[in-house]
């Protein structure tokens, strides 16, 4: 009878005792060994237990990457309690309501983004008194500290995929064996350090946290306003996660060729990835991983494989340890495994829509080819019919983003009085450079037939990509249907 594990002993506290001296987070100056990591969240979590936080209690941190943020994510999660981490760049009617959503009572919001909250609504926890109590008081520490596999850890909101951000719950097993299966594909060792370019309000910026932690690596957490080249150049990174916006900016600005061979691992995700780009990376020599994943599955699910060839990258990879992936007849992703997400809340409700073999279904369209290897064709609610026929916004951008003058596009239905509904597209060129719609669309037709092509192509609109890890694609159907009013095209 094989044995199941329910439990290990806490990453941390185990790092601490392994890697002892060796950093584990970087903030610019200041580095924490893995032994003052074990003491802080230590002195973090008894500190926590005063304020009132118990086990399975909801918390939420509201803030964006800051080297206390990992700290009190896992002092939290040793406490037993649940932690909700949540965007700062939201309204702030909108992180009320999310909070009401999860049945959320206490929050961490160190620049005081929720200014109107009252006491009866929530208890704020004052992060800055955490961390004096953790200066002065830094040698509270815990022997062989014990973390069950499947208690409530934490509540990620999914991003850019519905209108309506849903509320993703993951047991402390779904990260660790995300980033058990990571790593044996990516290897991260003492002396590695991961840069945390993604937000730890998203899974892609959780997972780093934990893949660090197992590994023995550092996580270096950038200056805000530090650019990617310079963190490479100042902290000697070796590991990147990436979505393709910061990857043509990290390709623009250019590394120099020396801290181009430390690089180890540029993981790139987030959505579909141009060709062009991933071109222009494997010639400028960076370790390039392409992957699919999503906030279900407590980031990847699969990944390419180290050194692979080019024809290789614009693919997705294969499926990753404790993981599983098949394709059903329709072309829709289903998923299950030891990182499948508990479920989604509402309120003091969740629930975990699997069919009767656990398979989940991510509304994801793709394809396995014969080796195993997923190409990631799109979201299968992003198709809409135009004069009966079926079209799909990905396969146009794909076909948009062929063209070097083309660093992102996205296709978006507008309403059409004879088809129905009509395809426009937004393109981002470099900058300075403006579309050339004729030839856009003479592209096109060499590959789309012609009721796929754009009756429209509008500019970028400035600023949409900065900080979000996906796009709205509501927001650039309003707005498409706004110039289509105008008279623009």
């Amino acid at each position: 009878m094989k044995r199941v594990m329910n439990s290990i002993r806490c990453p941390i506290n185990a790092a601490a005792e392994y890697y002892e001296k060796l950093p584990a987070l970087i903030a610019g100056d200041y580095v924490i060994s893995y032994s003052e990591y074990e003491q802080l969240v230590a002195s973090a979590a008894a500190r926590l237990k005063e304020t009132g936080v118990s086990k399975g209690e909801r918390v939420a941190i509201v803030s964006n990457n800051r080297w206390e943020y990992p700290i009190l994510l896992f002092a939290l999660l040793r406490l037993g309690a649940v932690a909700c981490a949540v965007s700062p760049r939201f309204p702030q009617e909108s992180i009320r309501s999310l909070l009401k959503k999860i049945d959320c009572s206490k929050v961490v919001d160190p620049i005081e983004r929720l200014t109107s909250v009252t006491s009866h609504e929530m208890r704020r926890i004052d992060l800055n008194t955490i961390i004096r109590r953790l200066e002065s008081n830094g040698h509270i520490t815990s022997s062989n500290v014990v973390i069950d596999l499947n208690h409530d850890a934490t509540i990620i909101f999914t991003s850019g995929s519905s209108a309506h951000p849903k509320a993703v719950l993951h047991s402390f097993g779904n990260h660790y064996y995300s980033a058990l299966g990571s790593n044996k594909n990516i290897i991260v060792q003492p002396g590695d350090r991961w840069l945390l370019s993604l937000p730890l309000y998203h899974v892609g910026g959780l997972g780093i946290l934990f893949r660090t932690l197992i590994g023995g690596g550092a996580v270096v957490i950038p200056g805000n306003k530090e650019n990617i080249v310079e963190s490479i150049e100042v902290h000697d990174i070796t590991h990147l996660s990436l979505v393709s916006t910061q990857l043509y900016r990290l390709l623009n600005k250019g590394v120099s060729p020396a801290k181009v061979k430390r690089l180890k691992a540029v993981l790139v995700g987030g959505s579909a990835v141009p060709a062009s780009l991933i071109t222009r990376a494997y010639e400028c020599g960076l370790p390039l991983f392409t992957t699919y994943g999503l906030t279900e599955m407590a980031s990847q699910v699969t990944t390419t494989h180290p050194h692979e060839p080019l024809d290789r990258l614009f693919s997705s990879g294969e499926v990753l340890d404790y993981r599983s992936l098949k394709v059903d007849n329709g072309g829709e992703i289903l998923v299950k495994g030891k990182t499948l997400f508990k479920g989604y809340v509402e309120g003091t409700m969740t629930t975990l829509p699997v069919d009767d073999e656990g398979w989940f279904r991510t509304g994801d369209l793709g394809l396995l080819d014969s080796d195993g290897y997923l190409k990631f064709l799109g979201r299968k609610d992003n198709m809409f019919i135009s004069g009966g026929e079926n079209i799909h916004s990905e396969e146009i951008e794909g076909v948009l983003c062929l063209l070097n003058e083309v660093v992102e596009a996205l296709v978006v239905p507008i309403e059409d009085e004879e088809f129905g509904f009509r395809p426009v597209a937004f393109i981002r060129s470099p900058e300075g450079k403006q579309i050339d719609k004729r030839g856009v669309a003479l592209h096109l037709e060499r590959y789309l037939p012609r009721f796929k092509i754009p009756i429209s192509f509008y500019e970028w609109p400035e600023g949409v990509r900065d900080g979000r890890l996906k796009l709205d694609r509501h927001y650039f159907a309003k707005l498409a249907q706004a110039l289509r009013q105008k008279g623009l095209k």
